[in-house]
């Protein structure tokens, strides 16, 4: 008898690819084949973890269904399951819309999935992921929910509100894959600095690192997705004192002038925010900035915008990315402002950050010209080894390209590499033997 097979197609962030891998972890305890983002084999079933946070991110999940749809129609797979964010907010619009789907499922419904595919529900693996990245890291989870109220955002709409992890949970997830060979955990969150408020009624998160840092085989712990209103400034000392926390932090900082702070309710000021990534760079002077910026926001002037771009230039954050204003069902701004700033204004700010990130980047990474650095190796692609160092993660940072000629490299070992040329987003590197 054959085996069932599964497949998930994972849209949208790294917090859905964890929720995946949990749900593919409990299908292989049930000896299930499983696959993962696999477009070109058909299985018994498709799940499809969607993304419902931006349009263009929503269209991308519709269009994704249709694929699956049409390959059910040709009698290529048997099943078709929606779940995620785009299902928990528009679940009873998909099903009249999309009646092909055989149901569609929202982001906490694990148990309700299996048991509709008649699949037990193990909950001795609570903690295990089928991991679908490189096993030397991975993403760990440590809250779900937002209990922020910034004017743009239906995360709480649709994750509801911020529940955190118990330490002792999160521990024991990073024991096991610390056994498997993990070596870099990438914590996130909706909102990693408020970790732990609900669960011990305190910002728990430096507590967290350090506790994390002791667990053997764990060599880096990468901090994603943190809120500046209220950020626990002692993790800054446990990062620049622990050499296993990177010098690394993601800080979605959304905008600078005080009028759109304060239209999206970020609860900072600007001069709040400058003082912030002055503390940070003083506190840990190696540290990497990233943060996430928003354009075209209902009300956003062209005073507001130069002061965005000023902002970009004297603060030179060394990996940035940009978002265009989404006009989102039951969100504070769509509820409260119009959507006033056309799409092609919204383009042109996002292009012209951009360009301008671009040459700050090449201006960063010219100074790691003749540097030596500690690099793990994630990848072989055609002629290169793909590397990181500390101050990059994974898929959306800059890379390491080592010619593929180096010997004996092995993927998910640490090496350390000279710097001998830069481009833009890459630097190029040979093995110190």
């Amino acid at each position: 008898m054959t085996k069932k097979s599964i497949n998930i197609i994972t849209l949208g962030c790294s917090k859905n690819l964890v929720d995946s891998e949990q749900l593919l972890q409990q299908y292989k305890a049930n000896n299930i084949n499983v696959y993962h983002d696999n477009y070109s084999k058909y299985t018994d079933i498709v799940i499809i973890n969607t993304c419902g946070f931006i349009n263009d991110a929503k269209q991308e999940s519709i269009n994704t269904i249709f694929d699956f749809v049409n390959a059910k129609k040709q009698g290529k797979i048997k099943e078709l399951y929606v779940m995620g964010c785009l299902s928990e907010r528009y679940k009873n619009d998909l099903r009249k819309e999309i009646p092909e789907v055989d149901e569609f499922f929202g982001v906490y419904n694990i148990k309700e999935i299996l048991q509709k595919t008649n699949t037990k529900y193990k909950y001795d693996i609570l903690d295990e992921r089928y991991i679908t990245t490189p096993k030397h890291y991975a993403y760990i989870k440590i809250s779900d929910g937002c209990d922020r109220t910034c004017s743009f955002c239906a995360i709480p709409i649709i994750r509801g509100k911020h529940k955190s992890k118990p330490i002792e949970q999160i521990i024991s997830e990073t024991k096991k894959l610390a056994a498997n060979g993990t070596k870099e955990i990438i914590l996130i969150a909706q909102d990693l600095s408020y970790y732990g408020i609900d669960i011990y009624k305190k910002q728990a998160l430096p507590e967290l690192v350090d506790k994390l840092s002791n667990i053997q085989g764990i060599e880096w712990i990468r901090l994603h997705y943190t809120y500046p209103a209220g950020f626990p400034m002692s993790l800054m000392t446990i990062m620049r004192n622990n050499p296993k926390v990177c010098s690394y932090l993601d800080i979605a900082l959304q905008h600078i002038s005080d009028n759109m702070l304060l239209k999206m309710r970020r609860n900072i000021t600007k001069k709040q925010t400058y003082k912030l990534i002055n503390d940070f760079r003083k506190t840990v002077p190696q540290i990497k900035l990233r943060t996430t910026l928003l354009v075209g926001h209902p009300d956003e002037t062209e005073q507001d915008f130069n002061e965005l771009l000023e902002f970009i230039k004297t603060v030179k954050f060394d990996r940035l990315g940009v978002f265009k204003y989404s006009h989102e069902e039951n969100t504070y701004a769509y509820n409260n402002y119009s959507d006033n700033i056309n799409d092609k204004i919204k383009q042109e700010r996002y292009d012209k950050i951009m360009q301008i990130q671009q040459q700050i980047s090449l201006s960063l990474n010219k100074k790691f010209i003749g540097t030596d650095i500690k690099v793990i190796i994630d990848k072989k692609e055609g002629d290169f080894y793909i590397a990181r160092t500390q101050f990059d993660s994974p898929e959306v940072d800059n890379e390491v390209l080592i010619s593929a000629k180096e010997n004996n490299i092995k993927i998910g070992n640490f090496y350390n590499v000279n710097i001998f040329d830069v481009n833009d987003y890459d630097l190029f590197g040979k093995i110190i033997k």
